[in-house]
């Protein structure tokens, strides 16, 4: 089964991207992008999931069936790297989105057996932060975090910029009855900056049963069902990818790779 879900022209709706527990071959995460005209509107209904609705690039209007959230938007590009608008939509819910403007719409989805509420997600309630040092530097938009209300999702946006690493040094949440990391299925959807980029990303186990290494292009969708996942850039191109993971366990509890920890520490940067 392949790792990589290519983007697809927009159908009717306007979906570029379809990523499904059957179609990953996993068990928790959903993932769909939509590239909406200006004036064009979009219904989901949530089901048994809970969703978590980001405008990635765009303005837009959300309404569910106790709640509305008009005039939601504050960047035309993700490279603008300032936080988005989220909108979070518990299971059992209608909610209609109206572009109003071209909009590229993210919705992230989830098992769910709660009872919270439609809420949104504004800018001022995302958490920012840098990590890593040298070239393994990233900026951090915690969009819902694990210290955020959800059942089952969480949702985090990453820039990296050229010639960077990121996901890095390597890290994996894959065990189920760990006491050192829980299981989280986990997609990254990957934009670029110029549009015509691409980066490298390589999935493996310790054991190497697993291990693939693609190269996203805009768009593209990435699964992690397992092991270990680092990110590299290319020279020339910035890199943005939106993170959805979900198991059974809302925690984001992960081991590094012990061969490449120690980039982590007072060693790294090293001295030429």
């Amino acid at each position: 089964m392949s790792l990589i879900s290519k983007v697809q022209q927009p159908d009717s709706n306007g979906r570029i991207q379809h990523v499904t527990p059957e179609s990953a071959g996993w068990e928790y995460v959903g993932f769909d992008a939509y590239l909406l005209k200006k004036g064009q509107s979009l219904k989901l209904s949530s089901g048994d999931k809970e969703l978590c609705l980001v405008l990635v690039a765009g303005f837009a209007s959300v309404k569910t069936r106790h709640a509305e959230f008009p005039n939601l938007g504050k960047r035309l590009s993700p490279f603008e790297r300032i936080p988005p608008y989220s909108v979070y939509v518990p299971h059992n819910d209608e909610v209609e989105v109206y572009a109003d403007s071209d909009l590229e719409l993210a919705v992230c989805n989830a098992p769910s057996k709660g009872s919270l509420p439609a809420r949104l997600i504004a800018p001022e309630d995302v958490g920012v932060e840098h990590r890593g040092k040298g070239r393994n530097q990233r900026l951090v938009h915690n969009i819902l975090p694990d210290n955020k209300e959800a059942d089952s999702l969480l949702v985090v946006e990453v820039y990296t910029d050229e010639g960077a690493t990121s996901s890095y040094p390597s890290h994996k949440h894959d065990q189920k009855t760990s006491p050192d990391e829980t299981y989280l299925e986990e997609t990254y959807y990957h934009r670029f900056d110029p549009e015509p980029g691409f980066a490298m990303q390589r999935v493996y186990t310790d054991d190497r049963s697993l291990d693939e290494c693609m190269a996203p292009y805009n768009r593209d969708v990435v699964t992690v069902p397992r092991g270990y996942h680092p990110v590299a850039t290319i020279a020339g191109y910035d890199n943005y990818y939106l993170n959805v993971m979900a198991g059974p366990v809302r925690l984001w509890k992960f081991t590094w790779e012990k061969d490449h920890a120690w980039v982590n520490s007072d060693q790294y940067p090293r001295s030429k």
